[in-house]
């Protein structure tokens, strides 16, 4: 354990956390999203839900502040107007915690799993909830 971390964040998170640099990016996401398969290294975070995840990790990470788009979520399929609940809570966490609150911007489910490919790490939870997916860009401390 340490000082001022929330326990949720894993040695294996951590260190991809650290190792990221400005404009990398990491995915977080729920249980029914590809994860092993999609591409860069998958961390396990099973006995947490995505908003858990993502509390925790803006926590110690700042957003990229020279993009539009540094929080990225997936487009329903057969709604892409709609906002589901997973997504609607995800912009209250950013609200809150995030040193850079930015309004979350959305993509095509293909555009999203491309860019999840190219992305440093994926982080696998057991969020249940519908498209409880989001892509953060790692930003720089000042």
């Amino acid at each position: 354990m340490l000082h001022n971390l929330d326990p949720i964040l894993s040695p294996e998170l951590l260190y991809a956390l650290r190792a990221m640099g400005h404009g990398d990016e990491i995915v977080i996401a729920d249980a029914n999203f590809p994860g092993s398969s999609c591409g860069p290294g998958c961390i396990r975070a099973d006995g947490s839900t995505a908003s858990e995840i993502l509390r925790a990790i803006l926590s110690v990470m700042p957003l990229d502040t020279f993009v539009s788009d540094p929080a990225l979520t997936m487009q329903m399929v057969e709604d892409p107007d709609n906002i589901p609940e997973a997504v609607a809570d995800f912009q209250n966490i950013i609200n809150q915690v995030a040193d850079n609150p930015a309004q979350i911007q959305r993509a095509e489910r293909f555009g999203f799993y491309e860019r999840a490919s190219n992305a440093f790490a994926i982080v696998q939870t057991g969020e249940r909830r519908l498209y409880g997916n989001i892509i953060l860009k790692k930003g720089v401390i000042g």
